[in-house]
């Protein structure tokens, strides 16, 4: 590529660090708004219901608009909406009379955000003049696991220097990387995602494909399989192996983030010998595996292997079923990759609150609520065989 469409591609890179400070920074704290605001857990979980939730709305407001106002309009506002979130998150609380209702206003402000960077990374780094698509495309979505990592280790080395009761610092800090990746998506050069001289799909012609509805699904249970483990693992090492806040986030939720993101970086430096699609059904294999590891083993240290190992399996189902979807669609543009996102998020909201419903309805048991997820990876693997049968 030319050094300028190089620039792109790492703020594509930066983008992803984004998302993951935006779905990663707050779960840090569940037991920190537990203990200060006198949150329940139920109320807990619609933190995270509306951060999807918000997020998969504006995915499916975006299949409408981004094209009108043009990808480098929507990816501006999208980093200033999640900088203000971030902001907002320390803020709000503190100026209305219900700090929950601030807590879910920052919420939704940084989810616009998130949602946004979730439909305009892919296929902005999609239109690059890349060699190996699914390769660039597994390396780029390894930034969000990476961006996860500097979240729980900047964020748990900052507690542990100056105390958690500086959280409010710490979101602040972290608002400055959307501020600052706002201003370089002002010069980066971007790429039209369908060439000249060629059509793109309608969303009419997308919806007469069985291939797109399938594809649906697997996005779907992608999202539910990867955060019904990752929102919830630094809550499940705190309380449910009854580790310190530390140990907890360290062991919890940047042990699950290193798996998945060397799961990603492995097939983005070596994916071209493998078979996408058999590397999906087997990686679905080994989260049924990593799941009954977390809820079954009567050994704290092999649950938390098993969120390791749940890391590493889920690696590759998003980007994956994002590569699927390019090769098997091709032409979908912005809307294939809009209700891709869409459906993503869906799981991404469905799977956390799932296994939180289930964990209070079994006395605030996260193994019992995990164990259950077990649905997601296994209709993930029906869907990818249903998909090799339909493109031949």
């Amino acid at each position: 590529m030319k050094q300028t469409y190089r620039r792109t591609l790492n703020a594509c890179y930066t983008g992803y660090v984004v998302q993951a400070v935006v779905n990663n920074f707050a779960p840090l704290l569940f037991l920190t708004f537990q203990n200060t605001y006198d949150i329940s857990m139920s109320r807990i979980t619609l933190l995270i219901m509306v951060n999807f939730i918000v997020q998969l709305a504006t995915d499916f407001l975006s299949a409408g608009f981004i094209d009108r106002i043009g990808y480098r309009t929507s990816m501006l506002a999208a980093h200033a909406a999640a900088a203000a979130g971030l902001i907002a998150l320390p803020v709000l609380p503190g100026l209305l009379p219900d700090p929950f209702a601030g807590l879910l206003i920052a919420v939704g402000i940084y989810a616009v955000g998130g949602g946004l960077l979730e439909v305009l990374v892919s296929p902005v780094a999609e239109a690059l003049p890349t060699e190996n698509k699914e390769k660039t495309m597994s390396m780029l979505h390894s930034f969000y696991c990476w961006g996860h990592v500097a979240v729980v280790l900047v964020s748990t080395v900052f507690f542990a220097l100056f105390g958690v009761e500086n959280w409010r610092i710490m979101a602040v800090l972290w608002a400055i990387v959307p501020i600052y990746n706002f201003f370089v998506f002002r010069k980066v050069p971007l790429c039209p995602l369908v060439a000249d001289g060629e059509d793109g799909m309608s969303l009419g012609d997308l919806v007469r494909k069985p291939a797109f509805w399938i594809l649906l699904v697997v996005m779907i249970c992608a999202g539910a399989s990867e955060q019904s483990v990752s929102q919830w693992a630094s809550t499940f090492a705190e309380q449910g192996l009854g580790v310190a806040k530390t140990i907890g986030d360290l062991t919890g939720p940047m042990f699950f983030a290193i798996c998945m993101g060397s799961s990603r970086l492995l097939y983005g430096l070596y994916g071209e010998r493998l078979n996408l699609r058999r590397a999906m059904v087997l990686s679905g294999l080994l989260c049924v595996f990593s799941y009954g590891m977390i809820s079954l083993s009567p050994l704290p240290a092999l649950s938390l292997l098993g969120c390791g190992i749940c890391g590493f399996s889920v690696g590759i189902m998003w980007p994956g079923a994002f590569s699927i979807g390019a090769s098997v669609l091709k032409g979908g543009g912005t809307a294939m990759f809009a209700f891709f996102a869409l459906a993503g998020d869906l799981g991404c909201s469905s799977g956390p609150a799932y296994v939180g419903f289930i964990s209070e309805h079994a006395g605030n048991s996260l193994k019992t609520g995990i164990s259950w997820a077990v649905v997601f990876p296994l209709l993930l693997m029906t869907g990818v065989m249903l998909i090799r049968k339909t493109d031949k």
